[in-house]
């Protein structure tokens, strides 16, 4: 990004000073010292502006990601296989989480590094805690999330349920928040469930509603983040609106070099500018375009 606002930068290059028995006039070093420095652009206040807003957000962005991170516990209740452990590892790789906590867990055999690929760490640092009470006391947990593939109505209030959508959109990050993940065989109890603050549940076909744990994990974690996390690619940062201004400004001279009717002009600017913003370019992308449509303005005059 800050390589495309630069280019319009002018380079100024070092003058030899040669000196001579000839006497300036002050007037004439005045009109010198005035050219030497127009040649200096400085960039607009606008452009800078959205520089350092850019980097602010940016950086914010960043503390309220690594907030969130740290501060979500990924708990397997009594898991039955070492091999799951390893597979819930890797899928919390995969969205950056680190914090996974094992309630009287088996023996963790080398399925369970084997398993994780990459996510070996995870299992190296995991917690382990012989109930969920001596969890919560020891980590200070502020909210508690219960995982479930049978959702409950009326009858089972513990049960009723909140998509993992509306789990990413209200999570508060500042929390110390804890999402359970029950046993292979029957999940998570009653009574787990009760003492937790709200239920997530997956809606899935009724003749096979209960998913793997990784692939339910996997579904619950891209709703966490898929407002949360960028791309780990530079270049991807949307166009600004200075830098939209600046295409619409050449499609408009474009437009009206163009011998047609000026309501045709009108309708062809509001299209052009409609495209742009559904669009959502990047900032190299709106780069580009600016170069195409002012070469083709040279080209027209």
């Amino acid at each position: 990004m800050n390589e495309m606002i630069n280019l319009g930068d002018a380079a100024v290059s070092e003058q030899k000073v040669v000196e001579t028995t000839t006497m300036s006039s002050p007037e004439k070093e005045e009109k010198t010292e005035k050219k030497a420095t127009s040649t200096k652009k400085s960039k607009p206040r606008s452009q800078s502006l959205a520089i350092k807003e850019l980097h602010q957000t940016k950086q914010e962005k960043n503390k309220k990601l690594n907030l969130f991170k740290s501060n979500i516990y990924i708990v397997f209740v009594e898991c039955e296989t070492p091999g799951n452990v390893g597979f819930l590892a890797r899928t919390m790789a995969n969205f950056g989480l680190k914090n996974l906590v094992l309630i009287n867990p088996p023996t963790l055999t080398d399925e369970a590094f084997y398993q994780a690929t990459h996510g070996k760490y995870i299992v190296e640092n995991a917690k382990i805690y012989k109930t969920l009470d001596e969890f919560y006391q020891s980590q200070r947990i502020d909210f508690k999330v219960a995982s479930t593939g049978v959702a409950g109505g009326s009858y089972n209030l513990s049960r009723i349920p909140i998509r993992p959508e509306k789990l990413g959109k209200s999570i508060n990050i500042n929390n110390k928040t804890a999402i359970l993940f029950g046993r292979e065989g029957n999940g998570l109890t009653n009574e787990e469930i009760g003492n937790c603050d709200i239920c997530v549940s997956i809606p899935t076909d009724p003749t096979y509603p209960i998913l793997n744990i990784s692939h339910a994990a996997a579904i619950i974690f891209y709703e966490l983040f898929k407002n949360k996390h960028d791309y780990p690619v530079e270049g991807l940062e949307e166009s600004t609106g200075i830098e939209k201004e600046y295409i619409l400004k050449d499609m408009n001279d474009l437009i009206n070099s163009l011998d047609i009717p000026d309501h045709k002009k009108k309708n062809g600017l509001k299209t052009f500018r409609n495209i742009i913003n559904r669009a959502y370019i990047t900032g190299r992308e709106a780069h580009t375009l600016k170069g195409i449509l002012r070469r083709l303005k040279m080209k027209l005059e």
